[in-house]
């Protein structure tokens, strides 16, 4: 973020999660920023002078409505990240490796934490962007949740629920583009991070393929400085290479 004039405010969602404590971490450490508003389903202890954390919940919108209203009260925001994501949940929610693994109940989990959640973020605080300035909307997102890119299968409600988001930030961007023409409206693939999400499923992977957090962060925020609203409604991975819907 380099083309508005400091301080500049974010918020992230998901900051105590493995990418979004360290996202947090960068942005605090940033000059250019004054305030980063840290967003998680229980309180945080404040660390810093710029960290505020606030509390939500991805599938009580009251929540997300009522931590737009306080942050919006202080001022545009320059960034917002959504850093949730849920793939698996123990023994109530694993990813599917056939048809027959399918259950309403896993499809619902997904999508409400993995579409309808940062949908509704997306309802509340992309009215909070700066209108002046560039400003960036930018939810994490995953490269199995391309359709052209399926050539395994499996992981059906985790692709699906992905997909959606790219529909949903696509569409938003869009409306984004016509209200607040500077801004930008992405998601982003962080690569394979060495988090809670994705530990299961590391087995088969080179080690120089699992990023440590901090690693899959700054790249992130490397790619964010370099977005323009002719980027809007795309999703790009971590090295801001393209991916396609």
């Amino acid at each position: 973020m380099t083309q508005a004039p400091s301080p500049l405010r974010a918020a992230v969602f998901g900051a105590t999660g493995g990418i979004g404590r360290a996202l947090c971490a960068l942005l605090a450490a940033d000059p250019q920023f004054g305030a980063i508003h840290a967003g998680a389903r229980r309180s945080q202890d404040k660390h810093g002078d710029k960290l505020a954390p606030f509390t939500f919940d991805l599938k009580d919108e009251t929540t997300i409505q009522n931590a737009a209203a306080e942050i919006g009260a202080s001022g545009p925001l320059d960034l917002v990240i959504v850093a949730t994501g849920l793939l698996h949940d123990g023994d109530q929610m694993q990813p599917e490796k056939t048809w027959r693994d399918f259950s309403p109940e896993a499809f619902a989990q997904a999508f409400a934490i993995n579409a309808t959640g940062p949908a509704l973020i997306a309802k509340h605080f992309l009215p909070l962007l700066a209108r002046d300035r560039r400003s960036v909307f930018a939810s994490l997102s995953a490269r199995v949740g391309s359709i052209e890119d399926n050539r395994l299968g499996g992981w059906a409600s985790y692709r699906a629920s992905k997909a959606a988001l790219h529909q949903i930030v696509r569409t938003c961007a869009i409306e984004l583009a016509r209200r607040n023409p500077s801004a930008v409206c992405v998601t982003l693939h962080p690569g394979t991070v060495d988090t809670d999400l994705s530990r299961p499923f590391q087995r088969g992977i080179a080690t120089e393929k699992i990023f440590a957090p901090a690693v899959s962060a700054r790249r992130l925020l490397h790619v964010i400085a370099g977005l323009t609203p002719a980027h809007s409604g795309q999703a790009f991975a971590w090295d801001g290479s393209r991916i396609s819907f």
